[in-house]
């Protein structure tokens, strides 16, 4: 049969002796092929991403993450392929023991074969465990190793809130790290010992068992002696119950805490008894310390809930009341409670003239500007080139000719799946097209006769009242692709009229793309044109993650950001972006989580990224909070503790935060236990109409004097309104300026006066006869109406109410206007053209003093229905005209374009010259119709 074989392949037995050599090299060298391929890939990535944190800045940051992440890595490494390779050797062992050499397969018999296989799987669990361990570990390990104390213990164990943020939470890693890996061994050990029942007649296999056995008992005894501990960060008292305090309660003190002991005890003696009935081939008792184990811990399950239900519930105030208290206590601290200022506010009826000229700077910031409906005005009228974008409207203040303006802005970004499909080009999208240019910026408080932001910095490119020095944007929150400067081709600058202006950058913080840079960035773009365009040259920089927020994130992972960055100018006339960055952690004792297990939360850090140069800066802001203290420690040259003033002016108090410190003091302003434990006078954030809809208010940024202060400050503020109430209850606010940066108050209203809620204000504005009917006007005609956002202003002891009211056309590039403002104070609701002719009509129906507001006719009391038509008409034109521009920029007709660009901006500038034009007087006629020129 051989011979047979042998003639039909050919093949001699020599030569077939070589094929089998030339296979088995084949496929080790397929095998280290393999490895290989994965450290390189592995390696690429670190050695990109090593280069490209060396031109931000942190290559210090990233290699303390790196050396961290290698060090656990070959420890999780170590330890997995050790511990298996000894495991598979000892079962080897006890089988060749056991088993005559007949009996087993060859590869075990041969120690050659064998322990290439052992080390085979012991080198694979070695790579899942380094994966696992460095992966999960790192962050712990570093705050285990350079932790800050927080001077903060725990009222029942009297430990530092340190151990529970930074020590506990490395402790149970590693507890179930190994434990769980024992548990895997323990169950191989009883898959592979069942064979011919080993584990009752080999003495080694029992060994083996044992010692696994052991291994298990002491981390599971550990792990609850751990569990006290966790009865401070939770408020779940067993299986099925919560307790109303986050934290220890009574049944974890009397109950599950002793029971903790009582466990691990148990799992100490259980092991014990475990071994030995091994040891004696008792199989039957083996199960009566598991059933022992289970028995107790149901007993005590049964026992937590037995205290819970007939103890503590029927008493639970006077059981959990020392409880309470620290929940309450430690909750206060965790989100900075207990440094807020609280008074009382008399929402007194005393706003005359006198108050409106002592209060002169915030009447002049009073927002009548939304920011809505203003990222679409901006949108049609500022970015001139359908490639142009602004993303969100912001608000700031700047100092502005010595005066302390309170301000809209957004930055207008490049976006080139906007160009036209024949000019997304590679060279284009990657060489040509690389940055946006300028910011617009506008007035809260004005607006032009045809209700439209009064820009303060406007047009291509930026003039205004404010200098912007450098305007080429080139990092920003649009999803950026990279782009590649200094190349052959000059870059696209901004539009000017026909031609196209050019730009070149002139930084040097881009990835150099000269030497192996080139190759391997090009390999981590994915792309060959890079690697071999005679465009790129040695001078070449390669502008890489120029989404702010990723490269935030990229830079420094361990942070929290907010969601909604902001740009301002320096006082060079640079510009920058601002993120507001958190420290957040779990573990808090005795702290109700805001969101999740996170129960603790700082803006500890600001974080500025230059839109030119992409520079990256992370300012300390809070020096004394220990989280990032420990943060500094591992990070010793990322954080800036000296912060410019011209970025210190523009620190604003992030609404993210404050939103979860007024839902959270919305419970936690009860200081009575007994108020407190009965959620008696819970708060809730009112609601305001928006178009058509009652939403929740969101928190917002307002100019004002606080009782007490010499001058007017930027404010981020909320009004609470009782449950199921809506008269307004108190106003939560914080500063935002200079030294009292961070500083919180609360201004209670009076219990037993009612102050009205925006709700309230928002339902009388609709029942108001003569408001709604004027609103319902506008609303026909295929026009809509749009309630802007209502702002509660406090002023001195009284409160006013100030809501914008837009129309907008039904056309989809139409452009809102204001075209009225409503005050409301007290009883009083009054509707009209300007935020200044309101508050003059106001106070002459409440200030006797006040000066009557000169009439100006009918137009002045009501609505001109006549301007109205006119102005939708205008809007009108204006939209197809845009519809035209849209067309001929999606067809390449730049000059086309620019053409109907500017008969866009003549029409709107012929429309702002009409209804700016001074009426005639009354009694003139008109052409001979002996008509007033004024209209009803």
């Amino acid at each position: 049969m051989d011979n047979k074989f042998n003639n039909v392949t050919g093949l001699s037995s020599a030569k077939k002796q070589k094929w089998r050599k030339f296979g088995g090299w084949f496929g080790k060298m397929a095998m280290i092929l393999f490895v290989v391929l994965i450290l390189v890939s592995i390696s690429f990535s670190w050695i990109t991403d090593y280069i490209w944190m060396g031109t931000v800045g942190y290559r210090d940051s990233f290699m303390t993450i790196l050396t961290s992440k290698l060090m656990l890595g070959v420890v999780g490494f170590l330890l997995f392929s050790i511990v298996t390779y000894i495991m598979f050797s000892w079962m080897r062992k006890v089988y060749v023991g056991y088993f005559s050499a007949e009996q087993l397969p060859g590869f075990i018999n041969s120690k050659k074969a064998s322990r290439l296989l052992m080390l085979s799987v012991a080198l694979f669990a070695g790579l899942i465990g380094s994966a696992l361990v460095q992966g999960v570990g790192w962050e712990p390990w570093l705050k285990f190793l350079n932790y800050e104390p927080f001077g903060v213990n725990d009222p029942h164990f009297g430990r530092d809130v340190s151990f529970y943020m930074f020590v506990l939470p490395f402790i149970e890693f590693v507890l179930s790290t190994i434990l769980g890996l024992a548990i895997f061994f323990f169950i191989l050990e009883v898959a592979f010992y069942s064979v011919f029942r080993m584990y009752s007649k080999s003495r080694s296999a029992q060994l083996h068992m044992g010692a696994t056995l052991a291994v298990i008992g002491i981390l599971l005894a550990g792990q609850h002696l751990l569990e006290p501990f966790h009865a401070l960060l939770t408020n779940q008292v067993n299986i099925v119950q919560e307790s109303v305090v986050h934290g220890l309660s009574y049944t974890d003190d009397v109950i599950n805490n002793p029971a903790s002991y009582v466990m691990a005890g148990v799992a100490v003696l259980g092991t014990i008894w475990l071994i030995i009935s091994l040891f004696r081939g008792n199989w039957k008792g083996m199960l009566a310390p598991i059933i022992v184990y289970i028995a107790v811990g149901i007993l005590a399950q049964g026992a937590s809930m037995i205290v819970q239900n007939f103890v503590v519930s029927p008493n639970e105030f006077s059981k959990e009341s020392p409880y309470l208290e620290e929940n309450l206590n430690m909750t206060r601290t965790a989100y900075n409670f207990e440094n807020m200022t609280e008074e009382q506010h008399p929402g007194a009826d005393t706003l005359d003239q006198a108050m409106v000229d002592r209060n002169e700077d915030t009447i002049n910031n009073v927002r009548i500007n939304d920011s809505r409906p203003l990222l679409s005005v901006y949108n049609q009228l500022q970015t001139f080139r359908t490639y142009y974008e602004f993303n969100d409207i912001d608000i700031d203040r700047y100092e502005v000719d010595g005066e302390y303006e309170q301000v809209f802005l957004g930055a207008r970004e490049l976006n080139t799946s906007d160009l036209p499909s024949q000019a997304q080009t590679w060279v284009n999208q990657n060489l040509r097209y690389t940055h946006g240019y300028g910011i617009a910026m506008s007035n809260v408080n004005e607006t032009t006769p045809q209700g439209q932001p009064e820009y303060m910095v406007e047009n291509l490119p930026p003039e205004g009242e404010l200098q912007v020095e450098r305007p080429q944007l080139y990092f920003g929150e649009e999803d950026y692709d990279s782009v590649i400067v200094n190349s052959g081709v000059d870059e696209f600058d901004y539009p000017a009229g026909d031609e196209n202006m050019s730009n070149r950058f002139e930084a040097d913080t881009g990835v150099p793309l000269s030497g192996i840079n080139r190759a391997l960035f090009a390999i981590n773009e994915g792309s060959f044109r890079m690697f071999v365009s005679d465009q790129v040259t040695g001078d070449s920089q390669l502008l890489q993650t120029r989404n702010i927020m990723d490269r935030v994130e990229r830079i420094a992972p361990f942070l929290s950001y907010d969601e909604d960055p902001y740009i301002f100018l320096r006082d060079d006339g640079s510009m920058a972006w601002m993120i507001d960055a958190y420290v957040t952690e779990e573990n808090y004792p005795y702290s109700e989580p805001y969101s999740g297990d996170d129960s603790y939360i700082r803006n500890s850090v600001k974080v500025t990224v230059d839109s030119y140069t992409g520079e990256t800066t992370f300012y300390v802001a809070e020096p004394d909070e220990p989280l990032l203290k420990t943060y500094q420690k591992m990070f010793p040259d990322m954080f800036t503790t000296e912060v410019p003033d011209d970025v210190r002016s523009h620190f604003r108090y992030p609404i993210d935060l404050f939103k979860v410190q007024s839902q959270m003091y919305r419970t936690y302003h009860m200081t009575n236990l007994e108020v407190f434990y009965n959620r008696e006078d819970y708060w809730e954030i009112p609601t305001e109409k928006y178009f058509n809809e009652d939403i929740t208010m969101e928190p917002y940024y307002v100019t004002m004097r606080l009782p007490g202060a010499e001058e007017e400050e930027f404010v981020l503020m909320t009004p609470f309104t009782p449950r199921n109430r809506q008269n307004m209850i108190a106003w939560m606010g914080v500063r935002n300026d200079g030294e009292n940066y961070g500083e919180m108050m609360i201004y209670e209203f009076p219990k037993q006066e009612n102050v009205y809620g925006p709700q309230q204000i928002e339902n009388r504005i609709n029942q108001d006869s003569t408001i709604s009917q004027q609103l319902n006007l506008w609303s026909q005609g295929g026009s809509e109406v749009i309630r802007g956002n209502l702002l509660v202003m406090p002023i001195e002891d009284t409160v006013l109410y100030v809501e914008p009211i837009y129309i907008k056309s039904s056309n989809a590039t139409s452009l809102p206007e204001v075209k009225q403002v409503i005050i409301a104070y007290q009883n009083q609701i009054v509707m009209e053209p300007t935020f200044d002719r309101a508050l003059e009509v106001l106070l002459s129906r409440i200030d006797p003093e006040a000066e009557a507001p000169e009439e100006d006719g009918a137009a002045e009391e009501t609505p001109d229905t006549g301007a109205a038509i006119e102005s939708n008409e205008v809007l009108q034109e204006v939209a197809d005209l845009f519809d035209q521009y849209q067309q001929e920029m999606s067809s390449g007709n730049y000059e086309e374009a620019g053409r109907i660009m500017e008969e866009i901006q003549s029409t709107l500038q012929e429309s702002r010259q009409m209804q700016q034009a001074p009426s005639e007087p009354e009694g003139e006629n008109t052409e001979g119709d002996g008509e007033s020129s004024s209209s009803e």
